[in-house]
């Protein structure tokens, strides 16, 4: 495959801008599956802490950024409400967030390559399992996390305090 991942450093700050809000501008034009608001999440606030906590990653075609994900251990959220098949303590798992790809580019099976390398680190550095959230109505996401392989664990309340998205979708991958 064509693709390659990155992880980013401070120097891809203004790319990565620029790759969410193209991303941002066809959802808002769209249908905006995640709920994400223009100068609220993600914007360059959230993207330059991500890069300087070591967990934002990009997906480049020939140099140019097609996909883009935060990897964390941070659930951003009180994950202990989920309804998890296995009991795990932060640190034990890592957090997918904010993974995109641009519209132009949809269909080539780029957030696949994205979410199977996100499993392959995980494995790689020892973790027990990968989480994440959606908003319940995100079916383009829910389908691409169960396709490759993630499990439904329950709707959440994660206490965010999102009027306009009380609860979030849980899927979880266990490592055996």
């Amino acid at each position: 495959m064509k693709y390659y991942i990155e992880k980013c450093e401070q120097g891809h700050l203004d790319l990565l801008v620029d790759f969410y809000e193209k991303v941002l501008a066809f959802l808002i034009s769209t249908v905006n599956y995640p709920k994400w608001t223009a100068g609220v999440y993600p914007c360059r606030e959230s993207i330059e802490s991500a890069i300087s906590k070591g967990g934002q990653y990009m997906c480049l075609d020939n140099g140019r950024i097609v996909g883009a994900f935060v990897l964390n251990e941070d659930p951003q959220g009180a994950y202990k409400n989920g309804a998890w098949k296995a009991s795990l303590k932060e640190g034990e798992y890592v957090v997918v967030h904010t993974l995109a790809v641009l519209p132009e580019e949809y269909g080539k099976g780029i957030a696949s390559f994205m979410t199977k390398y996100c499993i392959d680190t995980a494995r790689s550095r020892g973790f027990k399992a990968i989480r994440l959230d959606v908003v319940p109505d995100n079916f383009p996401a829910k389908k691409l996390y169960e396709k490759n392989g993630f499990s439904f664990a329950g709707d959440a309340d994660l206490e965010r305090g999102f009027e306009d998205i009380p609860f979030f979708s849980l899927y979880e991958l266990n490592f055996n």
